[in-house]
This record gives C-alpha cells, sequence and structure tokens, in this order.
C-alpha cells in the first residue's frame, strides 16, 4: 500500500494533530450539538402548537425556501470574500435567534407564526453558511487529504447529532425547551473563536483570483459537464423528497400520535438516529475509492427499506432499528457524495459547486417539507411512508447505476495542488 492509498482513517487521526483543522472541528462539534439540541426542542415545542403535519412542513418551508433563492449568490460570495467572515457573521445572526426564541418559549408567548419567522430567518443565515463552510474544509488540509477531512467533519457532525438530542431531551424534561434554546446560542461562541483563529486563504495565481470572481454561472456549467455530480445530484433530490420529511419534519407527529410517545423517546429516537449516522460517517473512513458506488447502491435499499419498516412499526424498538439503519446509510451516502464533489471541483470553484450540489437538498427541502407532510394530512402518515419508500427504491437505485457507468470517464479536476486518483 503507497502513500496515496493509505487508509483514510489514519489520515484523519493525522488531521487532528494540526491545529488549525482541530480548532475548527472542537469548534464546530460544540456549535452543532448545540444546533441539535435547539432543533429537538423547537420540533417538541412545535408539536404541542399543532396536530397538522402540513404546519410542520411550513416551519420547513420557511427554513429551506432561502436556500433555493440565495444558493447562487452566497456561493459566488464564499469563492470570493472570506469564509471566516462570512461564517462569523451567519454564527452572530444565529446567537440572536436563538436568544429571541428562547425568551418567547419562556415567557409561554410562543406561537407557530414565530416559529415559522424565526425558521426564515435562520433560513437566510444557513444560506450564506453552506457554501462556505463546505469550501472552507477543503482549505484547511491539502488535496490528497481531503476525503479524509471530510469523513472526519462528517463523524462530528453526527456524533453532535447524538449529544444534542439527548441533552435536549434532558434539558427539556429538567428546565423547560427554552433552556435548549439558551444552550444553542452560547454554543456559537466555540466556532466563532476557533473560526478567528483561522490563517487567510493562500492566494491563488492571478487567473484563479480572476475565476473566483467569475459568478454563479460558472458553477452551474461544471456540474451540468460533470456526469457524475448530475447523478448524485439527482440521488441527494430523491432523499429530500422520500426520505427526510419522514425522519425530520413529521417525526414530532409520528412520535406523539402513531407512536403515542413522549418527548423523551423522541429524544431517544433522534439520538439513536444520530448514533447511526455517526456510525456510518466512521464507516466512510474505510471506504475504498472503487467500492463507493457499490456501497452507495447498497445504502439505497437500506433506506428505502427503514422507511417501509417505520410504515409498519407499532413501537419504539422497531422504529428505532430502522431510523438507525436510515441513518447509517444516509450519513455514508451524503459524506461519499460530498467527498467526490469536494474532491473533483476545482478550488476556485469550489463554493459555487457547494451551492449548486446544496440546493438539491436545502432548496427542495421547503416543497418536500410541504408536499410529504400534505399526503399525510390527507391519507394517512402509515400509507404516505409506504408509497415514500416504494418510489425511493425503485428510483435511486438505477440513478446509481447511472453514475456507475461513467465513473471511470470521469477525471479529477485539474489543479496546482496534488493530483488524485478518479473516483473509480
Amino acid at each position: 500500500m503507497n502513500e496515496q492509498e493509505k487508509w483514510v482513517g489514519s489520515k484523519s487521526l493525522a488531521l487532528l494533530r494540526q491545529g488549525p483543522f482541530r480548532r475548527y472541528i472542537i469548534g464546530s462539534l460544540i456549535s452543532d450539538s448545540g444546533t441539535w439540541m435547539q432543533m429537538m426542542a423547537q420540533s417538541w415545542v412545535m408539536s404541542g402548537l399543532t396536530s397538522k403535519a402540513i404546519l410542520l412542513g411550513l416551519v420547513n418551508f420557511a427554513a429551506g425556501l432561502p436556500a433555493l433563492i440565495l444558493a447562487p449568490v452566497a456561493g459566488s460570495l464564499a469563492d470570493r470574500l472570506d469564509k471566516r467572515k462570512i461564517l462569523v457573521a451567519t454564527q452572530i445572526a444565529q446567537i440572536i435567534f436563538a436568544v429571541g426564541l428562547g425568551f418567547l418559549v419562556m415567557s409561554g408567548q410562543i406561537r407557530v407564526w414565530h416559529i415559522v419567522f424565526f425558521a426564515l430567518l435562520l433560513g437566510i443565515a444557513f444560506a450564506y453558511e453552506m457554501p462556505a463552510i463546505s469550501a472552507l474544509v477543503p482549505e484547511l488540509v491539502r488535496r490528497d487529504e481531503i476525503a479524509a477531512a471530510v469523513a472526519l467533519d462528517r463523524s462530528v457532525f453526527h456524533g453532535s447529532r447524538l449529544i444534542g438530542p439527548s441533552l435536549a431531551g434532558l434539558f427539556v424534561g429538567w428546565w423547560g425547551a427554552a433552556s435548549a434554546f439558551f444552550t444553542n446560542a452560547l454554543s456559537f461562541v466555540a466556532l466563532i473563536a476557533a473560526l478567528i483563529s483561522l490563517p487567510k486563504r493562500p492566494m491563488g495565481t492571478p487567473e484563479e483570483e480572476q475565476q473566483r470572481r467569475s459568478g454563479i454561472l460558472e458553477g452551474f456549467r461544471y456540474v451540468r459537464s460533470n456526469r457524475i455530480i448530475v447523478s448524485l445530484i439527482t440521488l441527494i433530490a430523491l432523499n429530500t423528497i422520500f426520505v427526510f420529511p419522514a425522519i425530520s419534519v413529521m417525526l414530532p407527529l409520528y412520535v406523539r400520535d402513531i407512536l403515542h410517545l413522549g418527548a423523551k423517546s423522541m429524544g431517544g429516537l433522534m439520538a439513536i438516529s444520530g448514533s447511526g449516522a455517526f456510525l456510518g460517517s466512521i464507516g466512510l473512513l474505510s471506504v475504498a475509492r472503487e467500492n463507493r458506488l457499490k456501497f452507495m447502491t447498497g445504502n439505497v435499499v437500506a433506506i428505502a427499506m427503514g422507511v417501509f419498516f417505520m410504515s409498519l412499526s407499532q413501537g419504539f424498538l422497531l422504529t428505532a432499528c430502522a431510523m438507525g439503519a436510515i441513518a447509517i446509510a444516509l450519513s455514508m451516502n451524503f459524506g461519499l457524495t460530498n467527498t467526490i464533489v469536494q474532491e473533483q471541483a476545482p478550488a476556485h470553484l469550489r463554493g459555487r459547486v457547494s451551492a449548486v450540489v446544496g440546493m438539491s437538498f436545502f432548496g427542495l427541502m421547503p416543497i418536500a417539507g410541504l408536499i410529504t407532510p400534505g399526503f399525510a394530512d390527507l391519507i394517512g402518515m402509515r400509507t404516505t411512508l409506504t408509497i415514500a419508500s416504494v418510489i425511493y427504491g425503485i428510483a435511486a437505485v438505477p440513478v446509481l447505476s447511472v453514475a456507475g457507468r461513467h465513473v471511470c470517464d470521469q477525471p479529477v479536476s485539474p489543479a496546482p495542488e496534488p493530483e488524485i486518483e478518479p473516483v473509480c
């Protein structure tokens, strides 16, 4: 085994010894844990204000709409400006929003429209954060370390899904839902400190710096020309439409009305899902480059089966097993997708390519978050989950088959950094 074929896990462990990347990872772990605390608490507060799945979808619509509208601009700014400053500004905004929601919950004045309004504000902040942070991680490491850095970043993100909801379930039970919002506001300070400590991006050649100012259309052109990325975007879109509403948007009502369980059970399910996602992200460390699409196809089957079993479940145990399997598979597929995209995208286009790819998730989430819960209100949640699992399985496997036919023909984008092997 030569140096370029070294196990990704050993590279990831080596990255933790590097100052800037290590500081970013620690700050991200703390901040992400706080964010998951707020998400769980907000969902539980919302489920106590309404029994309509469509209103839960409306919150999701408000949160995702800005990404659909602002992602092109945000992607261009991420390539053109200092990503650290963009990210610090978005973290400060999210502190303000978390404190505002916390006071409304604590005072008992919280209403559905408050949550929708703040979801819209958070969506605006996240629309600028998403492409900037996606493009920042590869800048903190060498090009041949991108796969390891992405795997470690995903492991931390999904590890926080284990920490955050578990803490939120305890905080909501002990001190009320407002405590989770205030804790989230405090958690952003850790990431802000880490971002301030990061070095500036090294300047590229005059040609590269000029290309950074070429606009979002260059990102769309690159994505359109890359058949693998087009297939991966389609896969993400299918996950967004048929899977995520089941495990995120409708989960509070699923727990309350289908399983007839409480807040601690919901926190437990979210923690199990977070554990599965963490295991999936750890699994990325052992996936050889030539086996990536094989793993992704197997994960698609696991996701479809997991959603199907959720539609049949009558209790906590089967739901927990199904959500754990879904989380493992989704985590691996999203991590592998992000790794392939960041490896292939030219450095001067990473922000814009990340924005285009992100639109297939964050841009579609507002629509999917209304359509799928709307169907659940009309035909029942169990029937909706069954239909979603079947359609997803039928559509997603052929999409990856198409990607597999092109994977060996797609070269890695040229860059002044050390070259890496193609995906296959």
